[in-house]
């Protein structure tokens, strides 16, 4: 290989900084969310963990958090949580969301299914949507009490069931209630509500990161609640929605918030501002006074009928 061709291989196509760089060649670079730390069986706050494959063909897996309390005779709300990081970073097994995942179970009592999805750009959309689907539909096979994991089996509660996620992971939490909303696969299990933290959504403008890893799809409903014709279905009843003072994308927040509201659909929203804050400040900052406010609502929002 000449110079010519391996220096135009290391030129940058696109770059979303912090987050990754995509060189010429195709390599994708991630200048942060790589780190990652163990699961524990170790109780860490109350609560112990372990990673399991969902599936071995595409690579889904997750991390599973329980309370050490947990007794097989009260079973507890069932969180699935989808990470953010733009799609494209960050994974449950990284210092950040580990932490935070411990913190949010042992305050709010519950059973967790912290999902590893498939990251753009190598893995275009709806890639990360339908692998935390498959994530859902195995996590609702333990709904019977047959499925593979004892920690499902005997402890979720599959009637009190909660999506909820950051940034990107909002914007993934989202649409999986609006696709329980339309199916009718495990209808023993019961979507009760969706926690939307810094919600990473568009609006009917360009978007420099959704361009690049879905182009030409500015109106699509996955990215633009405003533009699915049947949002009035969204497959919960209740909505819990974050917004930052100082987050870039608090406007997006405001704006589903009155887009969902405007719908006519019959659940409750409510939205909470954390003032003078930015962006996933509680992931970065977690032992601030607002942080643990976040922290206190979202459990208490999954512990309230």
């Amino acid at each position: 290989m000449d110079s010519s061709s391996s220096s135009s291989k290391s030129e940058i196509e696109f770059e979303c900084f912090p987050m990754f760089r995509v060189l010429k060649g195709g390599v994708v670079e991630r200048i942060a969310g790589t780190e990652t730390v163990p699961p524990s069986d170790v109780p860490q706050n109350g609560v112990v963990s372990k990673d399991v494959v969902i599936s071995p063909e595409t690579g889904v897996s997750a991390r599973l958090y329980l309370p050490t309390a947990a007794s097989p005779d009260r079973n507890l709300p069932l969180l699935l949580y989808i990470h953010g990081g733009g799609f494209c970073i960050e994974s449950p097994f990284s210092p950040l969301y580990h932490p935070h995942l411990v913190s949010l179970v042992s305050t709010a009592n519950v059973v967790a299914v912290s999902v590893h999805y498939r990251l753009c750009p190598e893995n275009p959309i709806p890639i990360p949507y339908e692998d935390t689907w498959q994530a859902f539909l195995w996590a609702a096979a333990h709904s019977s009490g047959q499925g593979p994991e004892q920690w499902l089996n005997h402890h979720a509660d599959f009637g009190r069931v909660f999506f909820a996620g950051d940034s990107a992971g909002a914007n993934i939490a989202h649409n999986m209630a609006m696709r329980a909303g339309s199916t009718t696969q495990h209808s023993d299990v019961a979507i009760s509500g969706i926690v939307l933290v810094h919600p990473y959504f568009g609006k009917n403008e360009p978007d420099r990161l959704w361009d690049y890893i879905c182009p030409s799809e500015v109106h699509n409903p996955l990215f633009n609640p405003a533009a699915d014709t049947n949002l009035s279905n969204l497959g919960c009843g209740k909505v819990l929605i974050f917004v930052g003072g100082k987050d870039f994308l608090k406007n997006r927040g405001l704006w589903y918030y009155e887009t969902l509201k405007k719908s006519g659909w019959g659940g409750a929203v409510e939205m909470v501002e954390s003032e003078g804050e930015a962006h996933v400040f509680h992931l970065f900052n977690p032992d601030c006074e607002k942080a643990g406010d976040l922290l206190l609502k979202f459990a208490s929002f999954m512990n309230l009928d």
